[in-house]
């Protein structure tokens, strides 16, 4: 599995992950929240200027390949004593495959690297990934709901995943 970092100035890096991010939330969030507050989120979060102004603040795009294709992507940056992982995904077909542990394996490195000991997301509430980051150790810290403008909130379970200091999870072991 490889993960190539997206720079600010790789216009069609940028591109390529706005039309990437789009398909994958499109396909995945329409059904969960709706055609018009996912197409209000998309234009707020995933076009090429709110990527490049994400990664000029700080946030961490990655694109994650296996065998040289192309298979989802993830996003993080240092907030507090976490890793904030705000974007973790892959493409319909590609889910189920175990490609999350080697992506969240990629995650914790990066937070040890940073010296942090927790990884934190945001998860919609009728998200069935939900299983898979209980799966992978994640519990609930709280609830949120948050306006995000337009009329439309976000309505979502808070997760961490506490890090131990050898760079494995708490949870790894069980």
């Amino acid at each position: 599995m490889d993960f190539r970092q997206l720079k600010q100035d790789d216009a069609a890096g940028i591109a390529e992950m706005s039309a990437m991010a789009t398909e994958i939330v499109r396909e995945h969030f329409d059904p969960i929240i709706g055609r018009a507050q996912n197409d209000y989120m998309i234009a707020r979060f995933q076009t090429e200027d709110a990527i490049r102004e994400q990664i000029t603040h700080g946030s961490q795009y990655f694109f994650v390949s296996d065998e040289s294709r192309r298979i989802g992507f993830l996003a993080f940056y240092p907030r507090d004593d976490a890793m904030y992982l705000s974007k973790f995904y892959l493409y319909r077909e590609e889910r189920g495959k175990g490609y999350s542990i080697p992506m969240m394996d990629f995650v914790i490195q990066n937070a040890c690297s940073a010296e942090l000991s927790f990884i934190e997301l945001n998860v919609n509430r009728h998200n069935d990934a939900i299983c898979a980051y209980e799966q992978l150790g994640f519990e609930v810290i709280r609830t949120e709901k948050n306006d995000i403008g337009g009329g439309f909130f976000m309505d979502d379970y808070v997760y961490r995943l506490k890090i131990e200091k050898t760079g494995k999870h708490a949870t790894a072991d069980k």
